[in-house]
């Protein structure tokens, strides 16, 4: 549950591939004979060899040609399997590596998720239809190249200067509209807590008991998981439903937005308190249900700020758990100019 309802999804991707994307279409220019669909068979032979089982940094190695002039891209790598399907609208967990390619045997890598240990998670939906044409109806395991020449960074027009750039993206996991956690679900609650029944890919039926709501949080595990533990600072990716304890009401739920899981970073300020509290040390495939007094939720003043107030009712699925990616090294450049920079709040706003 986000301290706002209109804070947006942010979006992990790399520098590269935001930067190609920052327009919203692939220029006209770069849109030729050489972008390759994933469904043709035979590969531009100017596209970079990836090799190594998906899961591990590959071995690139780039044809000894000056880079193209043009975007390119094709399925170097096609998963095995036909049960995972990535679709249009599915959130992707991804490992990726960036190189420059500055000119004939002229390359440099960049970076590596492998090297962090911090794989991203891509929205389909917030990208160009260029850049999803070679994942939509892939297998889950299946590994993209693609080729991005050199663009104006204030036009994003192609440009003859600058650096032709190269992304090795693996798609290691997705996740979809309608996704819960795949165990059986051993308690529905009770007693004097909510219950909440199995529904399934439905949404979940909380049903508010006759009694006092509890002064401090309350956790019940309805579904046990069988993946890690949820660290404090990773991205994680849910199912949930959120209702007041005074007339159990549902107030937010991802099954409102077609099911389409949300994630957001838990146990740094976030959301709100009984989430951070509440979910990490869950195990990632979890289902459970938090009932969240009023100085953990949104507080006492919750209504003057347009939130639910008192005690709130939450079932969540915890889908997956990422890291999150290290904060960048500090420059040994001096600043551009002496001028503060605005920074960002807290929920995105």
């Amino acid at each position: 549950m986000r301290r706002r309802a209109a804070a947006a999804l942010v979006v992990p991707l790399s520098a590269l591939m935001l930067g190609a994307s920052s327009c919203g279409v692939i220029p006209e220019d770069w849109r030729t004979p050489a972008f390759l669909k994933s469904d043709e068979e035979q590969l531009d032979e100017r596209l970079p060899t990836a090799t190594g089982p998906v899961g591990e940094e590959p071995e690139v190695s780039f044809p000894d040609i000056d880079p193209p002039k043009e975007q390119i891209s094709g399925v170097v790598h096609k998963g095995e399997g036909e049960s995972e399907l990535v679709r249009s609208d599915d959130m992707l967990l991804v490992d990726i590596v960036d190189y420059d390619w500055t000119g004939k045997g002229k390359t440099e890598k960049v970076q590596s998720t492998y090297e962090t240990g911090a794989p991203m998670l891509l929205q389909l939906g917030q990208m160009t239809e260029e850049l999803t044409a070679d994942l939509i109806d892939q297998p889950v395991g299946s590994r993209v190249v693609y080729v991005f020449p050199p663009s104006d960074p204030t036009t994003g027009q192609p440009s003859e200067e600058g650096t032709t750039s190269v992304s090795v993206l693996d798609i290691r996991g997705r996740y979809g509209k309608g996704d819960v956690v795949p165990g059986e679900q051993t308690t529905d609650g009770g007693g004097d807590l909510p219950t909440a029944a199995d529904a399934g890919r439905a949404m979940p039926d909380i049903t508010i008991p006759d009694a006092d709501p509890p002064k401090e949080l309350e956790t019940v595990e309805l579904v046990e998981g069988e993946g890690p533990e949820v660290e404090s600072g990773q991205q994680l990716v849910v199912q949930y439903t959120g209702v007041t304890w005074n007339d159990g009401e549902v107030f937010d739920s991802t099954w409102t937005r077609d099911g389409t899981p949300a994630t957001f970073a838990i146990g740094v300020g976030q959301v709100i308190q009984g989430w951070d509290e509440g979910l990490v040390g869950q195990k990632v495939g979890s289902r459970v249900m938090l009932v969240i007094p009023e100085d953990l939720a949104y507080g006492e003043n919750a209504e003057a700020s347009g939130s639910p107030a008192g005690t709130l009712v939450f079932v969540v699925d915890i889908l997956g758990a990422v890291d999150t990616q290290p904060a960048p090294e500090p420059s040994d450049q001096p600043e551009a100019s002496a001028e503060p920079e605005a920074s960002a709040s807290p929920d995105g706003e």
